[in-house]
């Protein structure tokens, strides 16, 4: 994988590349990305990931190859204190709970000795806690260089050493936002490097049709409203206009919300737009936010704040006027209801010719790497996507023994998957596999309602049989806090939806169950799949096989990769949709699985594991050792 690698940077070429898990894959591009010389830029999925090749994967290659290069590591401004807005929550000191205001005085002693001013630094805070977005800027609320706290910005300082480094490690959201689309100022990042590498590479559809689309959030109509009232009582206060226009566009906004259901939901814009209460609400948004830009035009002389925010204002009224205009050829127009807010989309149909168009811009090499790529062994799929028609591909297979440690079961005499006990049926197939392993199991659905039900289900049936075992529920605590929970706890269960089908790695023994209820498909009702389908169909080709099934394989095979992280792990999957085994398309997607023993009697998986359980190696080293 290193030579083709190498082959590609040589080349200024794109090269495809799924190395399975175990093969090495981060060296394998590091080292000849490292020894190609020239700037390199690498983006990864998730933060996680990124902080792991910045912290250690990165300077061990550096100092195994003694390549003197330098290393930089950059996210997006939201990670990073922002000392301006600092300052100015302590003093408008607007908290709803006390560990606010606990929060706010260990963000500030950590604001005075910290170099980067990177927010995962910040112990004692979660990364999710609420006081983040008061202390940390966004690309709209940026003073730039007329911030009083210009000289000591974090972001700059991040933005600095990366254009100085030889090394820059990303994560695909700020490629994308930032240094691809060049919306703030790392887009001089690009054109100085030589190569790009994307590790978790499968993300990238996803990611880049969500940039190369136009979105507007609650919180960005919020937040506009929230600094003008703040700006105009500080440098305005006899233009009382001001805060009068930013409360109405708030309650407008909050009122928008509430013509829809509390539960989280995407809907086409042209199926909400016969809603009771849809088009009133939309035009009093409008109208409101058209209002609020004027009154801030008219005072923008008054301080470049003040300007700031007329900009802003002026982009987002033009972007929500855009998006009632609803659907094109190009793209479809929908709306994401979260919980107490809502995104308004208009995402494009087809990345591919945008995506082709960019990477023609200057000649470098690119990578895509990822465990998951490859549908039974074929590209194409990935290739059609993105407009990759001249890379060079290859796959990598796993050094792992998957007959000898992995058994994949799929349950006889299982309902079908859309039936009404089907997540019952689940638990009860399930319960004897967990009594086997003693817990030590992933249970991953494919709804959040399944994901409720069974917690319920196994909790009542640990309470039944007097065993006190650990039942880990997502929601529960933090992705990160739930992980290390589940890895300190003997017999833990973790019971979680598709947020953790991907990025998780538990090795040895603690982890050797992983149980999926479904075949992964997107939900038809998703407004982007939808659209696509109907697009593809209208072209005279098959969504479902072109589509549908390779996204299915492609997170299939994410969630069966958790189970075996090591040469000497050992488990069970158990995927509980008999589709796998009795519908035409299913062969293709075990095929695309990597090559587990199979078997549908559950006294095979027991004879299976238990073999494996007494013949395993006593392990005298510490886990630093193993891994």
């Amino acid at each position: 994988m290193a030579l083709a690698v190498k082959a590609a940077i040589d080349e200024k070429g794109q090269l495809i590349a799924e190395a399975g898990t175990g093969t090495g894959k981060t060296f394998a591009y590091l080292v000849p990305a490292i020894l190609g010389g020239g700037k390199v830029i690498v983006s990864t999925g998730t933060k996680t990931l990124q902080d792991q090749l910045f912290q250690r994967d990165i300077p061990l290659v550096r100092d195994v190859l003694r390549v003197p290069v330098t290393v930089a590591l950059l996210k997006g401004r939201a990670n990073y204190v922002c000392h301006y807005h600092l300052e100015r929550t302590r003093h408008e000191g607007r908290f709803l709970r006390k560990e606010d205001i606990a929060d706010l005085q260990k963000v500030e002693r950590y604001a005075k000795v910290t170099q980067s001013g990177d927010k995962a630094g910040c112990t004692g805070v979660p990364e999710d806690a609420p006081i983040w977005p008061h202390v940390t800027s966004t690309r709209d609320n940026c003073l730039g260089t007329d911030c009083p706290n210009h000289k000591d910005c974090f972001v700059l300082k991040a933005r600095k050493e990366a254009q100085e480094a030889d090394v820059v490690v990303v994560n695909h959201h700020l490629f994308f936002a930032d240094v691809w689309l060049r919306d703030e100022g790392a887009g001089e990042l690009l054109p100085a490097c030589n190569t790009v590498v994307f590790d978790e590479a499968h993300q990238l559809p996803e990611v880049a049709s969500l940039f190369f689309g136009d979105t507007i959030t609650s919180g960005q109509l919020i937040e506009i409203a929230r600094d003008a009232r703040s700006e105009g009582l500080v440098i305005a206060k006899d233009f009382v206009k001001l805060p009068q226009a930013a409360e109405a566009l708030e309650k407008a906004v909050r009122d928008f919300r509430l013509v829809f259901k509390p539960e989280p939901a995407r809907f086409p814009l042209h199926q909400v737009s016969e809603l009771p209460g849809f088009a009133e609400g939309l035009a009093a948004m409008l109208e409101c936010l058209t209002t609020l830009q004027a009154l801030l035009a008219a005072q923008a002389e008054r301080a470049e704040s003040l300007e700031n925010a007329a900009r802003r204002a002026h982009e987002l009224r033009e972007t929500l006027t855009n998006w009632q205009k609803g659907d094109d050829e190009e793209s479809v127009h929908w709306i994401d209801i979260l919980s107490h807010g809502f995104m308004l989309h208009a995402t494009p149909l087809n990345i591919s010719k945008i995506f082709q168009k960019q990477l023609k811009g200057h000649p470098r090499a690119w990578i895509f790497a990822s465990a998951t790529l490859a549908v039974n062994g074929k590209f194409t799929h990935y290739q059609h996507e993105l407009g990759l028609w001249d890379a060079q591909t290859g796959t990598w297979d796993s050094p792992f023994d998957y007959k000898k440690q992995a058994v994949l079961y799929v349950p006889p005499n299982m309902p079908e998957a859309n039936s009404p006990g089907f997540t019952g049926k689940v638990v009860e197939q399930a319960w004897p596999l967990l009594k086997l392993t003693h817990g030590h199991a992933f249970l991953l659905f494919t709804s959040l309602r399944a994901m409720r039900e069974t917690y319920d289900l196994v909790t009542q049936r640990l309470k039944d049989e007097k065993l006190d075992w650990p039942v880990l529920l997502q929601g529960q605590g933090s992705r990160t806090e739930l992980l290390d929970q589940f890895r300190r706890s003997p017999n833990a269960i973790l019971v979680a939806s598709q947020t953790f089908w991907e990025g998780i790695d538990v090795k040895g023994e603690q982890l050797s169950l992983v149980v999926i209820d479904k075949l992964p498909f997107s939900p038809p009702d998703d407004p982007v799949l939808a659209a696509r389908i109907e697009q593809m169909n209208k072209e005279g080709r098959s969504a479902f096989v072109e589509y549908q099934i390779p996204h299915a394989a492609i997170a299939l095979k994410q969630g069966a990769g958790r189970l075996i992280r090591d040469e000497t792990d050992t488990g069970i999957l158990m995927i509980c949709d008999t589709r796998l085994v009795d519908k035409p398309y299913g062969k293709l997607l075990w095929k695309s699985l990597p090559p587990m023993y199979r078997t549908r009697e559950p006294d095979t998986v027991k004879r299976f594991f238990e073999a494996k359980r007494n013949h395993a190696p006593q392990q005298d080293q510490s886990p630093e050792q193993t891994s």
